[in-house]
């Protein structure tokens, strides 16, 4: 196992007490360890196997099933670009494909700065304002490639990081 630092042990530590009477204490144990971290690397889960029982693959099979747990560190403003049905023949991948290019990285991956990670969803249920793109829960409706560079610019000049 990875090395964590022990503040780091002792806290997680005590999120899995949290739940020791619980039936199913997974995905609590799981949801809170995301919420505090913003992910769930394979050092935790191998910390989370020990103090649960549960096994390493068991846990693994949640974390990488359910969308919501991360095996990453996500960034600051995570970018989901819906690309169901009514988004894509509306031109999402277009959109996508512009974010991808101005922030230099694919779907699935963080800028090095940690200020964004871009993400394709596959439905996000906002078909009637499609093509639709989620930024940190902020809906973007009738999205086009157009208006990607003045999101980025903004969210950037927000943080300081032009």
């Amino acid at each position: 196992m990875a090395k964590l630092q022990e503040k780091a042990v002792a806290q997680i530590k005590e999120i899995c007490s949290r739940y020791k009477n619980e039936k199913t204490p997974l995905m609590m144990i799981l949801s809170d360890i995301q919420n505090e971290y913003g992910y769930i690397p394979l050092e935790v889960q191998e910390l989370v196997s020990a103090e649960t029982g549960i096994s390493v693959a068991e846990i693994y099979g949640v974390v990488t099933f359910y969308s919501f747990f991360s095996l990453n560190p996500k960034g600051k403003y995570i970018i989901g670009c819906c690309l169901g049905t009514a988004c894509y023949v509306k031109g999402a991948q277009n959109v996508i494909d512009k974010f991808s290019e101005i922030l230099g990285i694919k779907p699935g991956q963080t800028t090095s700065d940690g200020l964004f990670t871009l993400d394709a969803l596959r439905c996000i249920g906002a078909c009637g304002i499609a093509p639709a793109v989620s930024i940190s829960g902020t809906v973007y409706p009738k999205m086009s490639v157009d208006k990607v560079p003045a999101i980025i610019k903004e969210l950037r000049e927000k943080e300081g990081a032009l």
